[in-house]
């Protein structure tokens, strides 16, 4: 299990607007391994916000999308990047709500890993979704970010 689960794996610097610590509008999550999920929870703030009192759909996806890398993180050691997503949004996520995110690994490959998603706030499903992610080699990370993999992530290359 990796310590901690948060972005602080990869340096306090690092630029990740779901998890890193410093980013001046990101959401600064953190996780928590609960069996076979990994689960956070975040109160989206009016800055988040699409239509008043509720959260951006694109946003939603962004939460969405972060707790699904992070499953991979913690239960694979591995990292990924987003290929597809297959989701409903099945009722708003309200600004200044605790909404949860949980997310477990539904389905993997040598290079392919699917994750499963749930948004909820109250115990009610908010979102709920399939994300696939591509693990990707050291060559093919750098290659697709255009410059050297930071440091930090090299032990997590497929």
């Amino acid at each position: 299990m990796l310590d901690p689960l948060d972005g602080t794996l990869f340096g306090k610097d690092q630029p990740c607007f779901g998890c890193g610590p410093n980013h001046p509008i990101g959401f600064h999550l953190k996780f928590v391994q609960e069996a076979e999920a990994v689960v956070t929870k975040f109160v989206p703030g009016p800055q988040y916000q699409g239509p008043p009192g509720i959260m951006h759909g694109g946003l939603v996806m962004t939460l969405a999308d972060e707790v699904g890398a992070w499953a991979l993180l913690a239960f694979k050691e591995k990292f990924g990047f987003t290929a597809s997503v297959e989701g409903k949004l099945r009722r708003p996520v309200r600004i200044g709500v605790e909404t949860e995110g949980r997310a477990w690994i539904a389905k993997e490959s040598s290079r392919v890993v699917r994750v499963g998603v749930k948004i909820s706030q109250g115990g009610e499903a908010c979102f709920d979704a399939e994300l696939g992610f591509v693990l990707m080699d050291r060559f093919s990370a750098e290659k697709l970010l255009q410059g050297p993999l930071p440091e930090t992530w090299l032990r997590f290359c497929r």
